[in-house]
C-alpha cells in the first residue's frame, strides 16, 4: 500500500523555522515527484514545493521561494521541507503529495495523492 505520512508542524512565532518530514512506505522515491501543498483555514489549496526523485531538481511557489527549502533525505523515502523566516501567511496544513514520474508540473501546482497533513501555525 502506498502511503505518505506528514510530521513536524507545529506552533511557532513569526521569523521562526520549522521542518516538516514525509516518509513513505509502499515506495520509493526514484520514479516519482514529491511535493508539498497547503490549505489555509478559508482558502484554497496552494501547491508550495516539489522535487523529481530521478533528478533530484527542484521548483517553489513565488510565495516561498527564497524561504523554504525542499530536500530528500539519506534514506531516500523521506522528503524534508525546510520552512525559515515564517510569516503568519505560512500558517496553514501542509500535506505531502506523490505522483509517478520524472518532472515536476509548474511550480504552485497541485498534484497526485497525499497524506493526513500537518498543520503549521505562525503566531506570536
Amino acid at each position: 500500500q502506498l502511503q505518505l505520512v506528514e510530521s513536524g508542524g507545529g506552533l511557532v512565532q513569526p521569523g521562526g523555522s520549522l521542518r516538516l518530514s514525509c516518509a513513505a512506505s509502499g515506495f520509493t522515491f526514484n520514479d516519482w515527484i514529491i511535493g508539498w501543498f497547503r490549505q489555509a483555514p478559508g482558502k484554497g489549496r496552494e501547491g508550495v514545493s516539489c522535487i523529481s526523485g530521478s533528478s533530484g531538481r527542484t521548483n517553489y511557489a513565488d510565495s516561498v521561494k527564497g524561504r523554504f527549502t525542499i530536500s530528500r533525505g539519506n534514506a531516500k523515502n523521506t522528503v524534508y521541507l525546510q520552512m525559515n523566516s515564517l510569516k503568519p501567511e505560512d500558517t496553514a496544513i501542509y500535506y505531502c503529495t506523490f505522483q509517478a514520474g520524472r518532472l515536476c508540473p509548474p511550480p504552485g501546482s497541485i498534484f497526485g495523492s497525499w497524506g493526513q497533513g500537518t498543520q503549521v501555525t505562525v503566531s506570536s
